[in-house]
């Protein structure tokens, strides 16, 4: 039996992947600094909790050696009004920035030689108009001059992976995650991506769904089922990437709601507010996914939402229980 280690695997794309990676026959070890929410979902076979920045203790307990593949999701992030606020720069690069040097070097150190980096679309500059306009998709070589700090740290970890597999033979597979949303992810508290906040405003039956801005800015969103099968398809290859890991589906805030309301069985009233944004419009390329791997996401941004709404509801429905 592999063996393979997730860091954040308490996270929600990391639970996501213990399981993928549990059902594919692997002996699953998570290291996060928290134990998984829900504890009906937590897949991996141990949990081992660490703060991955603090070196000499994570060192200090490190229990690797036997591992055949690792699998690196920790960071510091949240949705848009953490990213995006300015508030939080400091602290989401220097955590992510720690996290990466000592997940990497351990690695090393343990020679598990096949590694992966969940890294993100944030890498993208922020678009023209015009490219917007023309739904114009980002390239994996369009990376640089990321939107955000959040962006920043994100492309040096991609060099540091690339730079440990020239100088010390690692294997190194780099996925750029665009927006992945389901069930068993943080839904409200500040931290939430946009699908679980609309589902969310949605479900409580709110009179007015606020909303950031006038609702026309325009992204991909990929269900965690397809991102995960990316990952594990791209770890199965000879390719290094980066490459993309995300829909082509390129929807406007608006027109999520929208669908959100469908699926609720209501007509939501939109009530357009300032606050973070984030780029105006970006969905994923992905011409390269399909020439390496043979395979790009295909679900639609109604089935994942389908498949999600009733996970939202259910927690909105628990939460007013208990008031």
């Amino acid at each position: 039996m592999k063996k393979a280690i997730v860091t954040g695997g308490a996270g929600f794309i990391g639970s996501h992947l213990c399981k993928r990676l549990r059902d594919d026959g692997y002996y699953v070890v998570s290291y996060d600094r928290k134990m998984p929410e829900w504890p009906e979902f937590a897949p991996a076979h141990e949990y081992f909790i660490f703060d991955l920045r603090n070196a000499p203790d994570f060192y200090g307990s490190f229990r690797w050696q036997d591992a055949d593949e690792l699998y690196q999701l920790a960071a510091e992030m949240g949705g848009a009004e953490y990213i995006f606020s300015g508030e939080n720069d400091a602290n989401i690069m220097h955590s992510s920035a720690m996290i990466n040097l000592n997940v990497l070097e351990a690695a090393r150190q343990a020679k598990i030689n096949k590694v992966f980096f969940a890294s993100s679309a944030c890498v993208y500059p922020t678009l023209s108009t015009a490219a917007i306009q023309m739904n114009l998709p980002c390239a994996e070589g369009m990376a640089g001059n990321p939107d955000s700090p959040y962006g920043m740290e994100k492309l040096f970890a991609e060099q540091l992976y690339l730079s440990y597999a020239k100088n010390y033979g690692m294997e190194v597979r780099i996925g750029r995650f665009h927006n992945i949303f389901g069930a068993y992810g943080t839904w409200r508290g500040g931290r939430e991506k946009a699908p679980a906040a609309f589902m969310r405003k949605i479900a409580e039956r709110n009179d007015l769904i606020d909303c950031f801005g006038d609702g026309q800015q325009t992204r991909s969103f990929l269900h965690v089922s397809e991102a995960v099968e990316g990952v594990a398809r791209l770890m199965a290859s000879d390719f290094t990437g980066p490459v993309n890991i995300g829909s082509s589906e390129m929807v406007s805030i608006n027109q999520m709601v929208s669908v959100i309301g469908e699926i609720a069985g209501i007509t939501p009233v939109t009530n357009h507010i300032s606050g973070p944004l984030g780029v105006r419009g970006r969905n994923s390329d992905n011409t390269l996914i399909f020439e390496k791997l043979g395979w790009k996401p295909a679900m639609t941004l109604q089935h994942g939402l389908e498949l999600t709404y009733p996970w939202i509801k259910e927690q909105v429905d628990k939460a007013r229980a208990t008031k």
